[in-house]
């Protein structure tokens, strides 16, 4: 059902080129619990944003957020269905951080509220790296709406407000700029990543690339091992045997079993066909 109305599943996304999952996933829940869950951190994330800076500046900032966490997700998990607005969430929180940086001066207690929403965030990714959890799409969410808040996010200064409010006849003694030079580079410098982000991307997974052939480190961002828990109890396996271009494959999930004729037998076709098998 979930796969259906839009739930992200990187093979469709690869092989139908239905990218739009990439953002619909954001609406989807898991269930009544993971609803309620994203709800209430949205509400109390959301709403100081949302009346500070208005719902469309901050509904845009959600669902690039929430873009950029299905992005990363899916290039670091590609065999699983996904759903959620963890990385829409997470993107709040990076906004915060960034909004607090490039607003600094008109902050009284800079250095609490910025300890503060370290501390916040860390706990929040401390506990995607407990399984079944999508850390990647904490992460991606997280770094794609901290430099979308030096976008969308940024103040004037308030010598400029009060210049601008001035009663008429009134002669300000210096002219002030609207924005400080800082703010200014950070815009154009967060803009270009970005863009240089989501195109590179998005080029990635559309080829079909899977992150984790360049980065054998990466998946212990999202689960630590233990003796508690198995990080690899959602993944799929296969047990395969091949002859010639001949493919005899064994879902160890399901226990079906397919043989197939290769043109091709790299890695990322077999994990393809496994995760056709054991769907």
């Amino acid at each position: 059902m979930l796969q259906k109305m839009g739930a992200l599943e990187v093979i469709k996304v690869v092989r139908r080129r239905q990218v739009w999952r990439l953002f619909t996933c954001i609406w989807l829940h898991a269930g009544v619990f993971h609803l309620l869950a994203n709800m209430l951190s949205l509400l109390f994330i959301g709403i100081r944003l949302e009346q500070e800076f208005g719902f469309v500046r901050i509904g845009l900032l959600y669902i690039m957020a929430g873009f950029g966490g299905s992005l990363l997700s899916a290039l670091f998990i590609q065999y699983s269905i996904s759903v959620g607005a963890s990385g829409a969430l997470f993107g709040l929180l990076g906004s915060m951080l960034s909004e607090l940086i490039t607003n600094w001066t008109i902050y009284a207690n800079k250095f609490a509220a910025l300890l503060t929403l370290i501390f916040i965030v860390a706990i929040n990714l401390a506990v995607g790296l407990l399984p079944h959890v999508d850390n990647f799409a904490h992460i991606g969410g997280f770094v794609s709406g901290f430099l979308l808040g030096f976008v969308f996010l940024i103040r004037p200064q308030f010598g400029w407000v009060s210049q601008k409010n001035a009663p008429p006849g009134h002669i300000p003694t210096s002219v002030k700029s609207k924005h400080k030079t800082y703010q200014y580079v950070l815009w154009v410098v967060s803009l270009i990543l970005l863009i240089i982000g989501f195109t590179v991307g998005l080029v990635m997974l559309l080829r079909g690339i899977n992150a984790n052939d360049y980065c054998s480190w990466c998946h212990y961002m999202s689960c630590i091992p233990s003796s508690k828990w198995n990080c690899r109890s959602g993944e799929m396996y296969c047990q395969t045997s091949q002859i010639g271009n001949q493919l005899n494959m064994t879902c160890l999930t399901n226990g079906k079993s397919e043989m197939y004729i290769l043109s091709d037998d790299s890695t990322a076709t077999v994990r393809k066909l496994c995760y056709k098998l054991c769907s």
